[in-house]
């Protein structure tokens, strides 16, 4: 599991594709200091394995699904990642609970200052929108942010100049794909909801009957 929170920005130094994966090789610091073959680095928001590792960098691999589903796809030697080593427990919390499990990508729209911040507009599909509310949080290549707007087609996260300078966000341009994970707490609520609807072959939807029903109202 990890936080959210940027440790630091690693330097893409290769990608080698195979026909559906890829073996990616990021020159890194910060992350070196205490790794050892196994562990889970959050690279853009995707928790990846480390398969080697040297002095200056670490090695992944990444597998035919997770390149369909993220932007890990479109990385060349040059590019700057995000990058956050698991969560320990005893650590402080300061971002929210990540998994490294992406739900898909967005698109970057616009960006908009706004005194100190950033605003950034994010499109991405009815899918992904569903589970991202209004003030809650959400992961945007590896960042903890918490949603400022959302509507039916698309959302924004303001970005402080902390942001600005430990992350990669800022440094995109518009029509960048950007990894986005949903907070899990709505998908097993769902989850659960649609599994007791299913067992008593009752329709899945919340409405106005069902929240009175169920003592919401």
């Amino acid at each position: 599991m990890f936080t959210g929170l940027v440790e630091e920005i690693g330097v893409v130094q290769s990608v080698i594709k195979g026909s559906k994966s890829a073996k990616i090789v990021i020159k890194a610091k910060k992350i070196l200091e205490d790794i050892k073959i196994g562990d889970s680095i959050c690279t853009n928001g995707v928790c990846l394995t480390v398969t080697d590792f040297n002095d200056n960098s670490f090695s992944v691999d990444v597998m035919a699904e997770t390149m369909r589903k993220s932007n890990l796809k479109k990385l060349v030697p040059g590019n700057k990642v995000n990058l956050e080593r698991a969560l320990k427990l005893g650590d402080r919390l300061g971002g929210h609970i990540v998994s490294g499990h992406i739900d898909g990508t967005g698109t970057i729209l616009s960006f908009d200052k706004e005194d100190n911040a950033v605003w950034v507009t994010i499109k991405t599909t009815p899918e992904i929108l569903k589970y991202i509310i209004y003030k809650g949080s959400i992961t945007v290549d590896g960042i903890s942010l918490t949603v400022a707007y959302i509507d039916n087609s698309i959302f924004k996260v303001s970005i402080i100049p902390h942001t600005k300078v430990v992350t990669t966000l800022l440094h995109k341009s518009i029509g960048d794909k950007v990894n986005l994970e949903c907070d899990t707490v709505g998908k097993y609520i769902e989850k659960l909801l649609n599994h007791n609807n299913i067992a008593d072959n009752k329709s899945n939807s919340i409405n106005m009957e069902f929240l009175s029903k169920h003592g919401f109202l």
